[in-house]
């Protein structure tokens, strides 16, 4: 299959209350699409969209225009090199939509209409079902709202953006906090405020609506802020939901967002996702993505992922790429001298998308690694087939500057000490594992390691000389 029809997408059709999928080849008079087997057999038939062009919103804006019920039908785009394969794992999925894993494969390739789009975008509170008199028992005036742009926000059922300071008063007592409002839409149809108030941490020991959260949990909420994972809550007694789960970093309140108000975006900041990228996104989990653009017109480069809080993408800038791991290689060769490609690396599992390339030589991106005292780094990873291992890079050792290929100093000597149990003068009496990208002991560490020296300086010059005999 040549370049070209590899940079092209097909969409994929099913019908309601209906499993079976069959690929666009067009559209009728009356706006129903035309469709035909995912068989190679039926390729020239095949309604195919440039990932570069338009295509895709012109059919669907034709679509919703023309046909009378859009909502019988559902789409879902996916590689023309790839149709049958993710039709057969599309139709699986069908069959349990719920589960994580399943509702992920499904919003990875669904297309929303451009109608469901606007109906999201553009649905704010009427202003007129606002109760002004209950903020201002709070101390909260319109001015204050609009003043902090809470108020835009508010009205489309978002949380103010900043703390408000609230005082409210019990008989003789007035209570005053600062907290984050909403609004919320009761069941009889009333609009009431939701105050969030400031927590002193996360509850991470209670269930959160069912949901009990591992240690890996508790440790990604408190460092990341996301669950890093898609679970089901119970809102409702016997009724599971999946959710993504975020902190509020404001207020430390645990926030819970069903998967299926939320899309995938197909590009992020001008870089377009691949498939293994969206999953992953809608997996909950984090992804690296380089290159992307700002609106300053500057490149830039971050981990993005799910906020349940923001209710869309974050990008995070605490686990760049920054290290050179040079780590023990000996389990990665085998008695021929090659270089086995692990299914997990240093505790990450690896994709087979990600071993196929390592395989042919490629180099892949891999994060949440731990050296042998459990620290955690991201690297590079690729196949040296002349030292027979695996080499970690700071930055990808594919680009030509050859400042991107210069192994940083931080990682290796934090590798070194960790791992290889190697010392330089700084560390040769550092008895604690070395944190990510440290390359000298800190003061606590350094008070520790003299106190150490002293102590052994001192037992030395208690020792008795040995006695000296006579020179004949």
């Amino acid at each position: 299959m040549d370049e070209k029809l590899n940079n092209q997408d097909v969409l994929l059709v099913r019908e309601k209350d209906s499993d079976k999928l069959k690929v666009v080849s067009g559209i009728e008079k009356e706006g129903q699409p035309k469709s035909v087997e995912p068989l190679k057999e039926n390729e020239t038939q095949f309604l195919r969209i440039d990932k570069s062009g338009n295509a895709l919103d012109n059919f669907m804006s034709n679509f919703q225009r023309q046909y009378k019920d859009p909502t019988h039908f559902q789409f879902f785009k996916v590689p023309i090199e790839k149709v049958s394969e993710i039709a057969v794992k599309l139709q699986e999925a069908f069959k349990k939509p719920d589960e994580p894993a399943n509702k992920a494969t499904i919003d990875t390739h669904k297309v929303e209409s451009p109608s469901q789009d606007k109906k999201q975008s553009t649905h704010t509170i009427d202003e007129n079902r606002i109760d002004w008199s209950q903020l201002e028992r709070l101390g909260v005036t319109r001015d204050t709202l609009e003043r902090t742009k809470s108020l835009e926000a508010m009205m489309n059922w978002q949380k103010s953006p900043v703390l408000i300071p609230i005082a409210a008063k019990f008989d003789d007592t007035t209570l005053r906090t600062d907290a984050r409002l909403s609004f919320r839409e009761m069941p009889d149809g009333k609009l009431a405020l939701a105050i969030h108030a400031i927590r002193k941490e996360p509850e991470l020991d209670r269930p959160y609506f069912g949901v009990r959260f591992t240690d890996e949990d508790k440790k990604n909420l408190q460092t990341t802020g996301n669950l890093g994972r898609i679970v089901n809550a119970e809102f409702k007694q016997g009724e599971k939901t999946p959710v993504f789960i975020s902190v509020d970093r404001l207020t430390n309140e645990l926030v819970a967002v069903r998967t299926d108000k939320l899309r995938i975006p197909e590009s992020i900041k001008g870089v377009t996702l691949e498939d293994t990228q969206k999953q992953q996104l809608a997996e909950g989990k984090s992804v690296y993505l380089e290159g992307m653009t700002s609106k300053g017109g500057k490149e830039f480069s971050a981990n993005v992922q799910v906020n349940a809080d923001k209710k869309g993408i974050e990008f995070r800038f605490d686990q760049q790429p920054n290290q050179s791991q040079q780590n023990d290689q000996r389990q990665f060769q085998q008695p021929n001298g090659e270089v086995r490609i692990p299914k997990t690396l240093l505790g990450v599992e690896l994709s087979e998308i990600q071993q196929s390339k390592l395989q042919e030589g490629q180099t892949i991106y891999v994060s949440g690694m731990k050296d042998s005292q459990g620290q955690d780094f991201n690297a590079y990873v690729k196949v040296d087939n002349e030292n027979s291992k695996l080499a970690f890079f700071k930055w990808n050792p594919d680009k030509s500057n050859a400042k991107e290929v210069t192994p940083d100093n931080a990682s290796k000597t934090q590798v070194d000490v960790n791992s290889e149990g190697k010392t330089n003068e700084a560390t040769k009496k550092l008895d604690e594992p070395l944190k990510k990208d440290q390359t000298q002991p800190t003061e606590k560490q350094a008070e520790k390691q003299d106190k150490k020296m002293t102590e052994e300086n001192k037992q030395e010059s208690e020792k008795p000389e040995k006695a000296k005999g006579r020179k004949l």
